[in-house]
């Protein structure tokens, strides 16, 4: 088979995983119960597939930092490139961009491995047998996706109808696409045999793509080419200019392609698949109790059936309840009965409609050069912890509203402080006045722990303004 170039669709927020996707760390990074993040898991997929030792990822660019951070976790040697968004246009847009890269990178025969990184996928060998199947399809010039033999009747996926044979074991051409059906409809799907699960995972040569976009979807094509061309490239990484993305019409590839054309085919897959897109799927990963109740982190649950708790910081205890989903972070507490997991996606988007700051941060904000975690606030001071990783340093930088303290509790602060440089060890402090310019770095080996006390009538993070920056952001 043609080896394929993996394309890595890492840019949903993941509303219905609310409190623990945000949108500033979405579900791709989120934690399993073994300490991998779903995006940890799609990159080390890829090495049970044939492919070009090039990855494409298309995420969002503010999540650039954290994405490469989780890259380097797994070995491998693969060459990364990242297409950037400067906003969300769902997976059209994102594929289109992708297919106009590899078109230009590698040619328009190359093939695309289309995966999103919110998928858990077990069964490797039989999820690699697929995806050779697939690109054998694809080679011919079809659009191919990967459906799954359905284990239920489950009425939060997609189905897709089985047409005739596609030349293959396990291939079919598409006889339609079905949407989210009835309870009643996805039995009847199930017991036809003729129905499939429709993983979002596609397969196709670049060159086929865009010239099903530009018949099936020319608006798409026409605003994705002209953002294509005014790209904006660094080393292993491409920008598009805002104004130019946000025109391209926010669609996805199935709507926009897949269900108008006549060229697509599906591959019967077997593989263990799990699309984690609800607490209710997520809890399921862990293991359940006698009564039905799983947890995580530190829980007691009493006479409770069939309830999962996950806890990232204190002890949750429950008495007589049963069929609820108990979600708690530092700073924000879900309780959702199950059966009404889907509609925290509705919980999210009234937040971020009222421009509540836990739609978007945890307590705890992740940047390049480490994390600093909110520890209390209140009307005119507001207390962090800062971590600096080894050889990072913040920007250079002033604010105008607020002086801070800083106090060391492990390592060795690199410090500028107005015209002065000095270090800062365990136990000991400094005072940055309003007004001054001044920058924390690690020069050690080991993580920089510090307590930063803000006191200032205003205590936001666009206080500040940026002199010089290793990350671009001056």
């Amino acid at each position: 088979m043609n080896r394929v170039l993996p394309v890595i669709l890492s840019g949903g927020i993941g509303t219905r995983l609310w409190p623990v996707s945000r949108a500033a760390h979405p579900k791709p990074f989120m934690k399993l119960p073994d300490g991998e993040s779903l995006l940890e898991k799609t990159l080390k997929r890829l090495a049970a597939i044939p492919h070009t030792g090039e990855v494409i990822t298309v995420t969002n660019r503010e999540l650039i930092f954290a994405t490469r951070e989780e890259y380097q976790a797994v070995p491998g040697g693969l060459k990364h490139l990242f297409l950037l968004e400067p906003q969300g246009r769902n997976t059209a847009a994102a594929v289109a961009l992708a297919a106009l890269c590899a078109k230009e990178r590698h040619g328009e025969d190359v093939l695309l491995l289309i995966m999103p990184a919110d998928h858990l996928i077990g069964r490797l060998d039989r999820f690699a047998s697929a995806i050779v199947e697939g690109a054998e399809i694809a080679v011919h010039g079809r659009l191919v996706t990967f459906g799954i033999r359905p284990s239920a009747p489950e009425t939060g996926f997609g189905y897709i109808e089985l047409g005739a044979g596609a030349g293959t074991a396990n291939g079919y051409l598409v006889a339609s696409f079905r949407e989210k059906p009835s309870a009643e409809r996805a039995e009847q799907y199930v017991k036809s045999g003729r129905h499939l699960w429709n993983s979002g995972i596609f397969c196709f040569s670049a060159g086929r793509f865009l010239r099903e976009l530009e018949i099936h979807a020319p608006d798409v094509h026409q605003a994705a080419g002209a953002c294509w061309n005014k790209r904006m490239e660094r080393k292993q990484e491409i920008e598009f200019p805002e104004n130019l993305f946000s025109a391209i019409p926010a669609t996805s590839i199935d709507y926009a392609v897949l269900e108008k054309s006549r060229n697509v085919a599906v591959v019967a897959s077997d593989f263990d698949w799990t699309d984690v897109g609800s607490w209710k799927t997520f809890s399921e990963l862990a293991p359940a109790d006698r009564a039905g109740n799983r947890s995580s982190g530190e829980a007691m649950l009493l006479d409770s059936e069939n309830c999962y708790v996950l806890s990232q910081s204190r002890m949750v205890a429950t008495a007589g309840v049963r069929d609820l989903v108990i979600v708690d972070t530092p700073d924000a507490v879900l309780v959702a009965h199950k059966d009404r997991t889907q509609d925290v996606r509705r919980v999210a988007e009234r937040l971020k409609a009222s421009d509540h700051p836990s739609y978007r941060l945890h307590n705890t904000v992740h940047r390049p050069w480490g994390t600093y975690t909110i520890l209390e606030q209140g009307k005119g001071y507001k207390i962090k912890r800062i971590v600096v990783k080894a050889g990072q340093s913040l920007s250079l930088q002033m604010h105008r509203r607020r002086s801070e303290h800083w106090v060391v509790v492990s390592g060795v602060a690199d410090v500028v402080n107005g015209d002065r440089r000095f270090q800062v060890g365990p136990n000991e402090s400094t005072f940055i006045p309003a007004g001054h310019k001044h920058r924390l770095s690690n020069s050690g080996k080991d993580d920089l722990v510090i307590i930063e006390a803000q006191i200032g009538d205003y205590l936001e993070e666009d206080d500040i303004v940026r002199f010089d920056d290793a990350y671009g952001r001056s």
